[in-house]
């Protein structure tokens, strides 16, 4: 039996893929199917392989840590796609053109000081309306 193993990143997610060699076509994600874990992301895991032309004779092992599913599926998606680049190197051409080799590095933006979120600023504009209304309210008060 043989063993490929690659890493995949995206987002907070980090898949770990082993792809095993005869096997019974079974795909487990952290040891539950992957059909079930995955839920309507399971299609996008598939695709490198389609793309191969490749049928189902191989066993492929998931860890998935971190980030939503989506994340964990692209991150799976791109593990597969290496682990099938060191099974056969002219698999790499073929992946290469899908886009299945490009990592995506997008990552949140942290937040800032002063700010709401990474660049929300907060709107003064409708509370110095707001404070500028009262004072007037409040003079006209004095005054009568």
């Amino acid at each position: 039996m043989q063993v490929w193993s690659a890493t995949g990143r995206r987002k907070r997610a980090i898949a770990q893929v082993r792809i095993c060699s005869p096997g019974t076509g079974t795909i487990k994600v952290n040891q539950v199917d992957a059909e079930q874990y995955l839920q309507g992301a399971y299609a996008n895991i598939l695709k490198p392989f389609e793309t191969l032309q490749l049928d189902a004779t191989y066993d492929i092992f998931i860890r998935a840590e971190g980030g939503g599913l989506t994340g964990q599926s692209d991150a799976i998606r791109l593990g597969c796609a290496r682990a099938l680049c060191m099974m056969n190197p002219e698999y790499r051409s073929s992946l290469k053109n899908a886009g299945f080799l490009t990592r995506i590095a997008l990552k949140k933006e942290r937040k800032k000081y002063g700010l709401k979120k990474a660049r929300k600023a907060p709107q003064f504009f409708k509370a110095l309306i707001f404070f500028s209304f009262l004072e007037i309210l409040i003079f006209s008060l004095n005054l009568s």
